[in-house]
């Protein structure tokens, strides 16, 4: 009886520490450090992916290079040397291929961390065609699914998507304005300093410099999905 006990017990411990294991694994947060100016973060991840040259500001800040994804034709050959030293998993894209280098970080990141939240730094600025893909992530059918969980941040931006549905947007503290671009559809914003209902809608791509009331804004996508962008001056 005393070692069936043991045993139970034994058990219990096990899945508890296995509970740990994967709760650690669905809560993930994920940094991509792709191309572009990156600031120095305080933010804390778990886990550091480097796009191209994005690689040289993961190791400049001193983070581990856990994964890094490119075809690598921003760098020289002595820093790509660099960067497969430094790197734990690395993918040599093609230089032609359907995918953007960041898109293929992110597609390499949900096969193995389905739940996690990332955020992409240096995605935005530089070469337009390069954010303008970055701003449109969810427009790829395979990373869809995964909009929710995908956050771009720079000094004076965060941008966020939200897919057909009723959403309620939280404000961040560092930032002051808020934008809404529709793709696809058509939006409703209330509990926002300037609303937009059926009775005033006016069609428009971006509906820009927006601002809260000390309460989250209501928004609701009737279809396709809405990029949202908090910002500063």
């Amino acid at each position: 009886m005393l070692s069936f006990c043991a045993g139970k017990v034994r058990y219990i411990k096990q899945i508890q520490a296995l509970r740990q294991i994967f709760s650690k694994v669905e809560k993930m947060k994920i940094a991509i450090y792709c191309g572009g100016e990156i600031q120095l973060t305080n933010m804390h991840f778990d886990y550091y992916v480097g796009v191209d040259r994005g690689c040289l500001a993961v190791l400049a800040a001193q983070h581990p290079l856990h994964l890094a994804v490119g075809d690598f034709d921003s760098v020289t050959s002595a820093q790509l040397q660099q960067i497969k030293q430094a790197a734990q998993t690395l993918i040599l894209a093609p230089s032609e291929k359907d995918d953007s280098d960041s898109e293929l970080a992110l597609k390499a990141v949900f096969a193995r961390y389905p739940l996690a939240e990332v955020t992409l730094f240096g995605a935005l600025g530089g070469r337009l065609d390069h954010s303008l893909v970055n701003l449109f992530l969810p427009s790829n059918p395979d990373l869809a699914a995964f909009m929710r969980q995908i956050t771009l941040h720079d000094e004076q931006n965060m941008v966020c998507f939200y897919p057909a549905g009723e959403h309620w947007i939280e404000q961040d503290p560092t930032m002051h304005y808020i934008a809404f671009l529709a793709e696809g559809g058509r939006l409703a914003i209330t509990q926002a300093k300037y609303e937009l209902t059926p009775a005033n809608y006016f069609p428009r791509k971006i509906y820009g410099s927006n601002e809260f009331l000390d309460k989250p804004i209501r928004l609701e996508v009737n279809s396709g999905y809405a990029v949202v962008i908090q910002s500063q001056d």
